[in-house]
């Protein structure tokens, strides 16, 4: 990856909805270049997807609570369980297998304190932990989806 394709990607990243013209301005390339590059940036899996960023206030889901769950079951068996009951909520937006202290860690956005506390009674319902618990994001200091492109 040279320096065009992270450039590409730093622009794409921030606004993928750029025209080929556009981003090849930015960029210092024609167009046809441009897109060939981003062509290959996505068949090569460097381009994962593209998508629409909603906000989340404005879809009453302003609440962001990270779950750490801790289980005594370390088995492929009860992580793929769990990965399945996971995928049903639509609330756990980001699931983790961690090190340290805690096994798993899941951001989950809820409208308030009530929706969680519903979300959690059906989330212990559906699968044994030895310990879980949350804390409530009281701020959002940073939120970015662009990774850095500087370690390729």
């Amino acid at each position: 990856m040279d320096k065009f394709d992270k450039k590409i990607l730093e622009i794409l990243q921030k606004d993928c909805t750029l025209s080929v013209s556009d981003v090849a301005s930015q960029v210092g390339l024609s167009t046809t270049p441009c897109w060939r590059r981003i062509q290959a940036l996505e068949k090569n899996g460097v381009i994962k997807g593209r998508v629409a960023l909603a906000d989340p206030e404005q879809l009453n889901v302003g609440l962001t609570v990270f779950v750490m769950v801790k289980t005594n079951q370390h088995n492929p068996q009860w992580l793929e369980a769990f990965g399945k009951i996971a995928e049903e909520f639509t609330e756990i937006i980001e699931f983790y297998r961690m090190s340290g202290e805690v096994d798993y860690l899941l951001r989950v956005v809820v409208s308030d304190m009530k929706a969680y506390d519903s979300f959690y009674k059906k989330l212990i319902d559906r699968a044994s932990f030895a310990d879980i618990s949350s804390s409530f994001a009281m701020e959002e200091i940073k939120y970015t989806t662009a990774l850095p492109v500087n370690y390729v």
